[in-house]
């Protein structure tokens, strides 16, 4: 019997999860893979008095980690179990600053991007010398995100001063990230899907009244073909960060594309929709292939 897992956040209860989890179960039945969906949390996973790492999910073929907890996908790997994506693949496309940290140093264009100082005292004030010298280097209108969000949802815009130093203030104990607006991609912006060092599906995604184009916000998708240009960038991102199956989000600049955000667990209900790509099925087969051989 081929038997597979999903593991699921232990908190979570988003519909675009329980979509795709059903969907990849279904495309699994159809090739004669059992699966077992389990919540973080709910199984035996721990490091025993000896330093061995129990792990009580035994006698399952893979994982398909629907989560983005690093130390359970680092455990689940290390006890020998094979995760889609690997640990280390979900860890660096978690965090964002470290995504754009391993993209800038391999020649993936991504907007200039300034790291705020961790700070770990509430009662601290932000250092204007520091946001000062940050816009000067960006420029504004410019963009704070949350090094780990996802929907858009953490992602905001200043346009002056006043403003950047309030989201510095709010955000002061979350890790977060300063970066250039790029003006031309306001509003639109490419997802593309790659799974097995393959295009799978491609949107673009536009919103008239935000300036972020996620379709949770408003945002609405059209068919997009992605050029060679924007296919070979794609194809880049994800073997560099080593993913099987990734959203890829492209932002069109004047001189050019740049990464905006890479998405280890891209949902699929709202590109699948738009372009009719059966993309859980896609992952499901690649997902076989890999483990049981074509």
């Amino acid at each position: 019997m081929k038997k597979g897992a999903i593991i699921l956040n232990a908190y979570s209860h988003l519909k675009p999860v329980t979509s795709q989890t059903e969907k990849l179960k279904n495309e699994f039945s159809q090739l004669g893979v059992e699966i077992s969906v389990f919540k973080n949390g709910s199984f035996g996973l721990y490091i025993n008095d000896n330093g061995e790492i129990v792990n009580e999910l035994k006698n399952y073929d893979f994982c398909v980690y629907l989560d983005k907890d690093k130390y359970s996908s680092h455990l689940l790997e290390k006890s020998g179990l094979r995760l889609f994506n690997s640990h280390a693949a979900i860890r660096a496309c978690d965090d964002k600053m470290l995504t754009f940290a391993l993209l800038s140093q391999n020649g993936v264009p991504v907007p200039a991007t300034v790291a705020a100082p961790l700070r770990y005292t509430p009662s601290a004030t932000p250092d204007e010398a520091f946001l000062t010298s940050t816009a000067k280097k960006l420029g504004y209108p410019l963009i704070i995100k949350q090094c780990y969000g996802s929907r858009g949802q953490s992602v905001y815009k200043a346009d002056n001063f006043e403003q950047l130093k309030a989201y510095a203030v709010e955000l002061q104990c979350t890790p977060h990230l300063y970066q250039r607006f790029i003006k031309e991609s306001a509003g639109k912006d490419a997802r593309v899907i790659v799974i097995g060092g393959k295009i799978t599906a491609a949107m673009k995604r536009s919103s008239k009244t935000d300036f972020r184009s996620n379709m949770d916000l408003g945002g609405e998708g059209a068919i997009f073909t992605p050029d060679k240009e924007m296919t070979n960038l794609c194809l880049k991102v994800a073997k560099i960060l080593n993913l099987d199956y990734c959203g890829v989000d492209v932002l069109f600049g004047k001189d050019g594309y740049l990464i905006c955000e890479v998405n280890s667990n891209a949902f699929f209900d709202g590109i699948e929709s738009v372009t009719g790509v059966n993309v859980a099925r896609a992952y499901a087969r690649h997902i076989y292939n890999e483990i049981y051989g074509k």
